[in-house]
Formats: C-alpha cells, sequence, structure tokens
C-alpha cells in the first residue's frame, strides 16, 4: 500500500513522539500529524518551538505540564469531543513515559474519544538496546526518590533474575545513586550509564559501580541526563540450595558472610524479590513459633 504523506488526520489525540536530542530523528507520520493538528499540548512551549521552527510547522501550540495537567486536561477533552485534533508532545521522547501525558489519555479513553500513538525515540529502550545487558525482560523504574532512605530502599526492593532494571536519574544526583548501589549490593556490581543520547556528547559507561563512580567523581562537572540500568542475577544455584524458609536464610547468610541480622535481611527480601517488611513480618513469625 502506497503512503499518502498529505492525507488528513481524523479528529482525536495524538501522542507524539519528539526526539530526545538529535532533530532528525522524527518520522514522517510525526510531522504530518503536528503540521495537520488543530493545537500541539506541550510540556514546554519554547522547547517544543524550536523543533517546530526547525520544521517550519505553524500549528498553535498550548502548555501542558505538571501543574497544568487538571484544568488543561478539562479544556482539551472539550476540545476533542468537539471534533478536535490535538497533538500532544513532551520536552524530548514519548509522552507519558516520565512526562506529562497520561492524565489526558485516561480522560480521553473514558470520554469515548480516539487516542493514536505516534512512535519514535524513548531513552528508556535506545539505552537498553546499546546497553549489552539483556532485553527480553525488563521493567521501567522513572526517577529514582530524591531522598537517600527512600531512594535506597527501592534499590534494595529490586528483584533478582532474568530481569533489566532501568531509570532515569539527573546529573545532581548520580554520585549519590551510584553510592547507594555500591553499598547495597558491591562495588563490583555491573552498571550502565547512557548519557546524552543522540547528542553530540553522547556517552555509555558500562563498567563496575565503583569503577562508575570514580570515573563521574573526578570530572569537574557532571552533566547531562543520565539512563542508569541495572541486572541483578542470581547467583549459580542459588534456586537449588537456598533454604526453604526465610529465618533460615537468614541465619545461613549471617553465618556465611559475618553480616548483621538485619542485614542479611534485607538481602534475603531483596534476592526473593519481595519487601522488607513483607520479609520481616514472615521471619518474626517463623522464629516465634515455638519448637517441637
Amino acid at each position: 500500500m502506497a503512503l499518502v504523506p498529505d492525507a488528513p488526520i481524523a479528529p482525536g489525540l495524538y501522542l507524539v513522539a519528539t526526539p530526545i536530542g538529535n532533530l532528525e530523528d522524527i518520522t514522517l507520520r510525526a510531522l504530518r500529524v503536528l503540521r495537520q493538528a488543530d493545537r500541539i499540548a506541550c510540556e514546554d512551549t519554547r522547547t517544543t518551538s524550536k523543533l517546530l521552527h526547525h520544521y517550519a510547522i505553524e500549528t498553535p501550540t498550548i502548555s501542558y505540564h505538571l501543574f497544568n495537567e487538571q484544568s488543561r486536561t478539562a479544556e482539551l477533552i472539550a476540545d476533542l469531543q468537539a471534533g478536535a485534533k490535538i497533538a500532544i508532545v513532551s520536552d524530548a521522547g514519548t509522552p507519558g513515559i516520565a512526562d506529562p501525558g497520561a492524565p489526558l489519555v485516561v480522560a480521553a479513553v473514558a470520554a469515548g474519544i480516539d487516542v493514536f500513538p505516534i512512535p519514535g525515540p524513548n531513552a528508556a529502550l535506545s539505552a537498553l538496546i546499546a546497553s549489552g545487558l539483556p532485553a527480553e525482560s525488563f521493567t521501567f523504574h522513572g526517577f529514582l526518590p530524591s531522598k537517600s532512605g527512600q531512594r535506597r530502599s527501592q534499590l534494595e526492593s529490586l528483584p533478582r533474575g532474568p530481569i533489566t532494571h532501568i531509570f532515569y536519574e539527573s546529573p545532581h544526583r548520580i554520585l549519590e545513586t551510584l553510592a547507594d548501589i555500591s553499598s547495597i549490593f558491591t562495588p563490583s556490581q555491573p552498571v550502565v550509564l547512557a548519557r546524552e543520547l543522540t547528542k553530540l556528547h553522547e556517552e555509555f559507561l558500562r563498567l563496575p559501580v565503583s569503577e562508575a563512580l570514580a570515573s563521574l567523581a573526578a570530572r569537574p562537572q557532571v552533566r547531562g541526563e543520565f539512563v542508569l540500568l541495572l541486572h541483578l542475577p542470581i547467583a549459580v544455584g542459588t534456586a537449588e540450595v537456598r533454604p526453604q524458609t526465610i529465618a533460615q536464610a537468614v541465619k545461613a547468610l549471617m553465618k556465611l558472610e559475618s553480616i548483621p541480622e538485619m542485614d542479611a535481611l534485607k538481602r534475603v527480601a531483596r534476592d526473593r524479590g519481595i519487601g522488607k517488611s513483607e520479609a520481616y513480618r514472615e521471619f518474626q513469625r517463623e522464629t516465634s513459633r515455638p519448637r517441637k
């Protein structure tokens, strides 16, 4: 079937992925939708205007961001119900993925409005396919918490096994995050850091976390947004030799590595893919049972 570049678009909501750095990374379909839309809802109209100017697109824009999502969603839904063609874009990448857009999609679906995904760039997937880590099974977690305690708790709860964990991280927190990973797992834990994807200074660091931390810490300034990837494989033979109960696993780990009880409990919870609170409750139940 031949492509029809100038075919008119239907009324509805269009989720348009835009470049994450290189302005050439946009599809012909995305450009057609942006040209024909009645309005473009933007995370930041100033950022989107650079893209639109580059491709000589003159469609009117309107802001749609974290602080006006609720009021703007109602306005846009009313326009869509009247037959409008509205495109939504984030500053970079795919709207709704760690960027504004999800509430508008939910409201549009609930209102029976057609929603059209326009595929394109995404930093998490771009980093994954070039990471060298297993890509068959992965989880995207978005940004890690900014507070150290919450960040460490989330890292400690990550399940091991055939899965790659993907995070976004800012340049001013990446050193703290790498230090937490080194402490929670081991300094030799492999990580992949993808920085400035598709841009002039694109960089991949595929190193043990201690070396990645040392490399970034030695720089005069850490710049650029990061995608952080982790793979936490289960140790060979773990599934066959793991004790049946959490209490047994904790005691075995304390004896094997000479670590405190609570540290062992955190490790067991992480290895089994359960939360610390759940592991602690089960540990208490097991250790409080009368011995026969």
